[in-house]
């Protein structure tokens, strides 16, 4: 890295308090003169933004550079996990940091330098950010790498049909999108007679964290190379691509994910997403457990806690870690960058074909006439694989006391659940495919002491 991060956070905080009036607002109601941030430490005594506190106060022009709106180029919407619709303003020079992103990915990882590449942007298409975020990387990469895009969104039938018509005349074919929505498109062109090792595929993952048993299950079914050929992104509506995996990363998460050795590091027994990021483009910070981040962009984000769950690593330091836990990692350094861990939002969301499913939503559904009246409104949220490492939506929610458990009511439930998602949440509308959209739904009794033990304060996700 050419550019101090710590100097560059500082000039990003300047640029903004002078240029974008709702963060020079922002400032002044926390008795703050940003002319006194001159080094690390007083950076790290700003404020935190939130959706909240500055996104929900300011307008969205005052919120941009210059406080005008028209100066960017394109919007994108989010639901994010509050349910309520956010828009990100952006330009084409916001855009060349998530691009180094996918160039880090195609490039050094793909060899889509000198390797003739179709890539099959599988995201959805429309306002959300993933399907016309990528395709804009992309055609920027295109234009100095032998590159070729094609961008049938989350349509499967369509990508079924693009790929054994433009396949054939590429060396690898690279499929960009959700990865339960990758695998099933995988899975049902298996059965309609795709040989996907003919196509020397590679995957391009975002949106949900996933098992490393998912990842050999799809080597197995396209003949990829786990470690090498699939790579997974952090990225957000709010910031645009913030890290992304790496061969090097990919090795270091699966021996993590088979020794005791990455519940010490992670500090849970869950194994996250664990990404590389380059701090002078994407500048994270680890705040009790949760993670914030400033990076520039259509509206410049200072100290914005996202508040997903995970951590940072400095590179020198996990390379030490690992040594010391019997990982020889070789010549392999990977690039110099430092390391951050996601866990998602566990307190407050699940996420299923990239769609973030708050509890509020399942509560309305609870909530309706037929079925009010004989649940308690307690229920638990989580994403299950099943053996065949498809995931599911699966609400456990309790009964009011002696009320009976029956396959109708379990119905209702599911499908009062299902109506409340289709109704108010527009991600999980257009990304999970219909099949899917009904929740499993299983009823217990109040108190069920996997579920509901008393006396404990509930949570809503697992």
């Amino acid at each position: 890295m050419s550019v101090d991060p710590d100097q560059h956070i500082l000039d990003s905080v300047a640029r903004t308090a002078a240029t974008v009036p709702a963060y020079r607002a922002f400032l002044a109601a926390h008795g703050i003169d940003p002319e006194k941030i001159t080094d690390a430490a007083a950076f790290r005594q700003l404020p935190l933004t939130t959706k909240t506190n500055y996104h929900h106060r300011y307008p969205l022009p005052e919120r941009c550079r210059g406080g005008d709106l028209t100066n960017c180029d394109l919007i994108a919407v989010s639901s994010g996990s509050t349910g309520t619709p956010t828009f990100w303003p952006r330009t084409a020079a916001d855009e060349a940091a998530s691009t180094r992103r996918f160039a880090q990915v195609l490039v050094d990882g793909f060899g889509a330098a000198t390797t003739r590449t179709l890539a099959v942007v599988c995201f959805p298409l429309g306002t959300w950010v993933g399907g016309l975020y990528t395709l804009s990387c992309l055609r920027a990469l295109a234009a100095q790498l032998p590159l070729t895009i094609v961008a049938p969104g989350n349509n499967k039938a369509e990508i079924l049909r693009v790929i054994p018509e433009l396949g054939s005349h590429v060396d690898q074919v690279v499929l960009l999108g959700y990865p339960p929505f990758l695998k099933d498109v995988i899975d049902t062109g298996l059965r309609a007679g795709v040989e996907w090792s003919g196509y020397s595929v590679k995957l391009v993952l975002a949106g949900e964290v996933i098992s490393e048993q998912w990842r050999d299950l799809m080597a197995l079914r396209t003949g990829l190379d786990p470690v090498r050929d699939v790579a997974s992104l952090y990225g957000t509506a709010d910031g645009g691509v913030l890290g992304n995996e790496t061969p090097l990363s990919v090795r270091i998460r699966r021996f993590l994910g088979e020794h005791r050795a990455g519940e010490e590091l992670f500090g849970s027994r869950r194994l996250p997403t664990l990404l590389q990021y380059d701090p002078a483009d994407r500048y994270f910070e680890s705040i009790d457990g949760t993670l914030a981040f400033t990076a520039d962009s259509g509206v410049p984000l200072i100290r914005y806690h996202i508040a997903d769950d995970g951590g940072v690593v400095a590179h020198a330091d996990m390379l030490a870690f690992c040594a010391a836990h019997g990982l020889d990692l070789g010549a392999e350094t990977g690039p110099e960058l430092p390391f951050v861990y996601v866990f998602g939002r566990s307190l407050h969301a699940v996420s299923i074909f990239g769609a973030n499913v708050i509890a509020e939503t399942v509560t309305v559904g609870l909530e309706q006439p037929g079925v009010s009246e004989w649940v308690t409104g307690k229920f638990v949220l989580e994403v299950w694989e099943t053996a065949d490492q498809d995931r599911t939506l699966r609400v456990t929610v309790e009964l009011v006391p002696d009320e009976p458990n029956t396959p109708e009511r379990t119905r209702r439930v599911a499908e009062s659940i299902r109506d409340e998602l289709l109704r108010r949440n527009s991600e999980y509308a257009h990304y999970v495919p219909p099949e899917r959209q009904l929740p499993h739904v299983e009823l217990r009794p109040t108190g069920d002491p996997d579920y509901f033990p008393i006396g404990v304060k509930h949570r809503y996700t697992r």
